[in-house]
């Protein structure tokens, strides 16, 4: 169970300037996941969530450390406008892939090449799904946006439906690194120290890969 980085994040990124002006009513309309929050203003949310062909230079390393093929199936859990299930069928034409999103706006805006694989659902109600039935299941920037029973839920079921998988999770060390992030995030709910992680994973038994995103991390 490995920590492993695929370079997401950019820290070039002024996030303590956007940070500076967010105040509790952009937090109010984030809540709402909705234009506000996909494509309105920035202190509200993406600022415009468009794709950028950013998971073409991203997935090789995925598919490589997990050793996908066209004949692979694979589901990402918060798949919003699904670009990244966008580029991973560019780049492995015919994959089986689907995501889910608990939230309907960014799948009503999703591209209509991938639109059909996309499905509203709550990332922690995955019982339709079969036992290790994905050689690989993606939840990056979602699960953590829950509260952690759901949170929880949400991996143990990653942990049920997955031959293998990778989450990215909000984590701190120190507390003025908590507070950064917690005056940074918009949705961001359940937010742990590396160790509480840890232990989680340890009481469920989930044995896949991670990624703790924190305020170093997004240059905070």
């Amino acid at each position: 169970m490995p920590s492993f980085d695929i370079g997401y994040f950019k820290k070039k990124i002024n996030r303590k300037k956007i940070t500076k002006t967010r105040n509790i009513r952009n937090k109010f309309l984030a809540w709402k996941l909705d234009k506000n929050y996909y494509d309105g203003y920035r202190q509200n949310g993406y600022g415009g969530f468009k794709y950028d062909a950013r998971w073409k230079r991203l997935l090789p390393k995925l598919i490589k450390k997990y050793k996908l093929t066209k004949k692979s199936k694979v589901l990402e859990i918060g798949c919003k406008k699904g670009f990244l299930l966008l580029d991973l069928n560019k780049l492995l034409p015919g994959i089986k892939s689907q995501g889910i999103e608990n939230h309907e706006y960014p799948l009503k805006k999703a591209n209509k090449k991938i639109k059909k694989k996309l499905y509203f659902k709550d990332y922690y109600n995955l019982k339709n799904y079969k036992k290790r039935e994905f050689d690989l299941v993606i939840a990056f920037n979602s699960i953590y946006m829950q509260n952690l029973g759901d949170t929880i839920k949400t991996i143990s079921e990653i942990k049920r439906i997955s031959k293998k998988s990778y989450i990215s999770l909000a984590s701190y060390e120190k507390k003025k690194d908590r507070d950064k992030f917690l005056d940074w995030t918009l949705l961001g709910t359940t937010i742990l120290k590396k160790s509480e992680w840890k232990e989680i994973f340890k009481f469920i038994g989930y044995n896949g890969d991670y990624y703790f995103s924190d305020a170093n991390k997004l240059g905070l």
